[in-house]
């Protein structure tokens, strides 16, 4: 089952159970996916975004509710600090589980071996491979951070 197709479902499932949370980010991201669609519509592409393309939108969505979790944090808005989180499950639901912070340092320090990397020069070539390989699994803000800190 495609990934729109399971968002799709969840909707119709959060309107059954009249969840407005799940109902309002549900309808949310599905606009954002029509959007998408109108954007790489040409004469060959009929048939939309693909599931990768999907994964990378919700990867930016939740990036954008936790930018907005910073701001409200810092201006003591508990109220719209627990919508986003809530936006964040949700969303979430449809991606695969990150890995872990430990995780990721673990993975990092093997990819500076394998790669042979010696200074910050190298990070370049390590993200590469992490791509590579840990594309829908790892945050490559850690990532990043992590391999800088190895480095140094």
């Amino acid at each position: 089952m495609s990934l729109r197709t399971q968002i799709e479902n969840k909707l119709q499932n959060a309107l059954k159970e009249r969840d407005k949370i799940q109902i309002s980010t549900l309808r949310l991201v599905l606009a954002a996916i029509k959007d998408r669609d109108i954007a790489v519509r040409t004469a060959d592409n009929k048939s939309g975004v693909k599931d990768d393309d999907i994964k990378q939108l919700l990867k930016k969505m939740i990036k954008q509710r936790n930018e907005s979790i910073e701001i409200y944090k810092k201006s003591n808005r508990d109220d719209l600090l627990q919508i986003e989180t809530k936006e964040i499950e949700v969303i979430s639901l449809f991606l695969p589980k990150q890995l872990s912070d430990d995780e990721v340092l673990k993975i990092c320090k093997e990819a500076v071996k394998s790669v042979g990397a010696a200074s910050t020069k190298d990070i370049g070539k390590v993200m590469g491979l992490l791509k590579k390989k840990y594309s829908d699994t790892i945050d490559f803000a850690k990532a990043g951070s992590a391999i800088k800190d190895l480095l140094k």
